[in-house]
């Protein structure tokens, strides 16, 4: 019996997949097709199928073409599967020639001419174009603008107040004029993606929820760290019960910037450290722990009472069977560390944790930690774009944040906006 194998993505599964599969499997007796999981795209830059693992591997087997299906999940895997499955021809489309000719060492490789004019890129960029404009800060939007360029289906155009010929707004303005500007945004009848926090108290973040529902909406809290892979992922590990149960999250976010420790630095165009970092730093604690926190305390080092700018803040929260604390600041420096402490062991996210690709899961005995490496591009911005342009194609909210995360995280700045903390 000759095998055969081949890999792809097979995203929108369409009429130039079926021949490649068709003719993959005339070269043999039985074909074995290999379908890259999401994150080994990811590290290929595919960062925007439109499909899940799942469902591309149900579009494959509903051909009826392969005999059998594997997972590529890793780079060099080929040879394996290769060696395990005692394949006897890897083949692949054209459009790869010369590239796998190593795997000639232990097989026979075939590079398949592809059905010409048909692409799952093709197809996703016929797709309407989802046109988005940004409003607010230059350095913020211009790394939104410039991340757009990566993802399929997206497209940006420059737009004023009114919003028009635009389908949904980035924004980044100062946190004061957010309320102000997702409302006009959802009240014009655009998607919006805003810079948290979204609003400064938690009746605006229920009115701005409740108004984009009602219009039929989608409104994202743009905190790109929730929508990296390496994040997700440690926060699946976290809840697995693998280090035991947590009884505490301990978050730091803090930078030295612009001036803002200067006594005549001019703060009032400035986020104050909550307002910065706050929502970074909290993100962990309510996803791993729940909202539901009996007591918190906040105690911050104020440098400009008129303007409430903290150089830093800690805070601290009592749940039910756990602790956390957050540490933020924009005038003083500390490691920008995540740790997750359990029963039986913890995870631990070196600094900037906010940009990982990288985390540990350390036990008692050493040898039996654990290292996770995943890729990172854009800093998660890219993987935002791609989540914010699936939940309006989808017409359903993303879940990568939930709105009880958001008005949580909002409750906390309300607080400390009306005075409720202790000085140092």
């Amino acid at each position: 019996m000759i095998k055969v194998i081949t890999y792809g993505t097979y995203d929108l599964l369409h009429y130039g997949h079926i021949r490649l599969l068709e003719r993959a499997k005339a070269l043999g007796d039985y074909l074995i097709v290999g379908i890259t999981s999401d994150d080994y795209d990811k590290t290929r830059g595919k960062i925007n199928n439109q499909q899940s693992l799942i469902e591309r591997i149900a579009a494959v087997k509903a051909s009826g073409i392969a005999d059998e299906i594997i997972v590529e999940e890793y780079e060099g895997q080929k040879i394996d599967d290769i060696r395990r499955y005692d394949v006897d021809i890897f083949t692949v489309g054209s459009d790869w020639e010369g590239r796998f000719d190593y795997l000639n060492e232990y097989c026979k490789v075939i590079y398949l001419p592809r059905t010409e004019g048909v692409s799952s890129s093709d197809i996703r960029a016929e797709k309407r174009k989802l046109v988005i404009g940004t409003i607010g800060e230059g350095n913020l939007c211009r790394k939104f603008v410039r991340e757009m360029h990566y993802v399929n289906g997206v497209e940006y155009k420059e737009c004023d107040e009114s919003f028009e010929d635009v389908d949904a707004v980035y924004i980044a303005a100062h946190p004061k004029k957010h309320y102000e500007d997702v409302k006009r945004a959802l009240e014009a009848g655009k998607h919006a993606i805003c810079e948290s926090p979204i609003a400064l108290s938690s009746a605006q973040c229920q009115n701005l929820m409740r108004l984009a529902r009602e219009k039929g909406l989608i409104l994202a809290d743009a905190i790109k760290t929730a929508y990296s892979t390496a994040y997700s992922r440690l926060l699946v590990i976290a809840k697995s019960g693998c280090i035991g149960e947590i009884v505490s999250v301990d978050s730091v976010c803090t930078s030295l910037e612009d001036g803002a420790g200067e006594k005549d630095a001019d703060l009032s165009r400035k986020q104050n450290s909550i307002c910065a970092w706050g929502p970074t730093a909290m993100l962990p604690i309510f996803q791993l722990l729940g909202t539901n926190y009996k007591f918190k305390s906040i105690v911050t080092k104020i440098i400009d009472k008129n303007l409430n700018y903290d150089a830093f803040t800690k805070i601290d929260f009592v749940f039910e069977k756990a602790v956390a604390s957050a540490k933020i600041a924009k005038a003083a420096k500390a490691e920008g560390e995540l740790v997750i402490t359990g029963t039986k062991g913890y995870i631990y996210v070196p600094a900037p944790w906010w940009k990982t690709d990288y985390f540990e899961v350390r036990f008692e005995n050493a040898a039996e930690n654990k290292r996770y490496f995943y890729q990172l591009d854009g800093e998660g911005i890219r993987y935002e774009i791609v989540a914010f342009a699936k939940a309006v194609e989808s017409g359903k909210q993303s879940m990568y944040i939930e709105e009880t995360i958001s008005s949580a995280i909002i409750g906390v700045i309300e607080t400390f906006n009306k005075g409720e903390f202790d000085e140092i």
